[in-house]
């Protein structure tokens, strides 16, 4: 009772009388609830201090982390016909192991004996190609010959111009004398006739000097005869000297045109063979194509072209391949607005498909059956969903993923961010705003670069 009054009721009434009284007296076991109730509430407000790891959630697939130890499918470099398969679906094979075998199907490939008359080809284009070289070293020679040859007719030529030259002057010089002698005769000859006038001398003494002036007149018409004749072998020297010039050049002109000739016929000899060359090393290497071979050690999970007598394209699908030694990644898809809060070496948890698990995504530590990761790369663009991928690997630190997983299960993948307390995670919930981009630590560092 609150005993306003001065007056008083009590112990007029018998209040345990009254069972909704009862119910307003205080015993043992409310106060115990009430002690629970205020221990909770302690409870629940030091809570709201502990550490809370921020995250979100993708969906993922595993994957390999190389490219070349993803699963691949083996094309067919050359069309053809299936003829024998050597392997079997789930069967391991090595890395040059023989697949299948297949035929040829074009017809200017179908000659059993392609590789021996190509073989003939090229020999006798080569025969062909050393015959050109041989013809031109010939005419190279022939025309070190010609040259020489030149070189001694020239000189020859030269002498015998000069021997004219000398052989003019020789007959100049005779002609001369002749003149200096006709002209003695001559005055020999009147003083000779004046003397028979004078009858001092007989007539056949003047006869005797008649005949002398005569025989010199002869020898100088024949001293100037042979003057002419010395000046005409002298053009003849000269033309002949001109036209072996000539001659040399003409002949010459003309093996030079042979050899070009052959020059010619030797470079499409040898392009020619270069080219069978060419077909030849591309017919052996198609001939090394009907055996399919591995590219890789692996298990063969899908035979794509089946039966025998299958004819399948150039570059068709034939079987794919499980590389049998791979590094494990799981690749995640993040939304846009998630893309800022990761980076390079961010800590994931994955829950497998096909491992139970206990998950706390806020208490990583307190989880059960999650593995570790760590993001290894990120794209710069995004993929065809409109979403960025990222490939994370696992964590070295953390316990092994299990062996008993293979590239294509499925991953829930958990990206863990700053650690906050409850409540301000709470709060940022309930108002809708997105995690921290930064930890504390990097705050203070951006402060701290700020201020100076």
């Amino acid at each position: 009772m609150l005993n306003i009054s001065k007056n008083t009721v009590k112990g007029r009434f018998d209040l345990s009388s009254f069972e909704s009284y009862k119910l307003t007296i205080p015993n043992n076991e409310s106060r115990k609830r009430v002690r629970i109730l205020l221990y909770c509430m302690l409870v629940a407000f030091v809570i709201l201090f502990l550490p809370w790891t921020q995250n979100f959630r993708s969906r993922g697939m595993l994957t390999a982390l190389k490219p070349e130890h993803r699963p691949q499918t083996v094309h067919s470099i050359i069309p053809g016909r299936i003829e024998k398969w050597y392997v079997q679906e789930g069967e391991f094979v090595n890395k040059g192991d023989t697949i299948l075998f297949i035929s040829e199907i074009k017809d200017e490939y179908m000659d059993p004996d392609l590789l021996g008359r190509t073989k003939l080809q090229v020999d006798a284009k080569f025969l062909s190609v050393r015959s050109y070289e041989e013809k031109v070293k010939a005419q190279e020679n022939q025309i070190g010959a010609l040259t020489q040859n030149n070189k001694l007719r020239l000189e020859q030529a030269q002498n015998r111009l000069q021997q004219a030259q000398l052989s003019i002057m020789s007959d100049s010089i005779m002609l001369e004398a002749e003149k200096l002698n006709l002209s003695v005769a001559e005055a020999q000859f009147e003083r000779m006739e004046n003397l028979y006038e004078q009858g001092l001398k007989s007539l056949t003494e003047l006869e005797q000097r008649k005949i002398k002036l005569q025989e010199t007149l002869a020898k100088r018409i024949s001293a100037e005869n042979r003057l002419l004749s010395s000046r005409n072998d002298l053009l003849t020297a000269e033309i002949e000297l001109n036209a072996i010039d000539n001659d040399f050049q003409d002949r010459l002109a003309k093996v030079n045109a042979d050899r070009y000739s052959a020059l010619s016929d030797q470079y499409d000899a040898e392009a020619t063979l270069t080219k069978l060359e060419n077909q030849l090393s591309n017919y052996t290497v198609r001939s090394g194509m009907y055996y399919v071979l591995a590219p890789q050690s692996g298990y063969i999970t899908q035979a794509i072209q089946v039966g025998l007598g299958e004819t399948i394209k150039e570059g068709a699908e034939i079987v794919s391949i499980m590389p049998h030694d791979y590094s494990l990644a799981v690749e995640l898809y993040l939304a846009p607005i998630d893309l800022p809060l990761v980076k390079t070496g961010n800590k994931v948890r994955f829950i497998f498909d096909g491992w139970p698990a206990i998950v706390f995504s806020g208490w990583p530590q307190l989880s059960n059956g999650t593995f570790g990761g760590v993001v290894y790369a990120i794209d710069n663009f995004t993929s065809k969903n409109n979403m960025y991928r990222i490939l994370v690997v696992p964590d070295p630190d953390e316990h092994p993923w299990p062996d008993a997983i293979r590239p294509g299960s499925g991953a829930d993948g958990i990206a863990l961010l700053n650690d906050v307390p409850i409540w301000y995670e709470i709060w940022r919930q309930m108002n809708g705003f997105p995690a921290d981009f930064y930890t504390l630590k990097e705050a203070r560092e951006m402060k701290n670069s700020e201020s100076k």
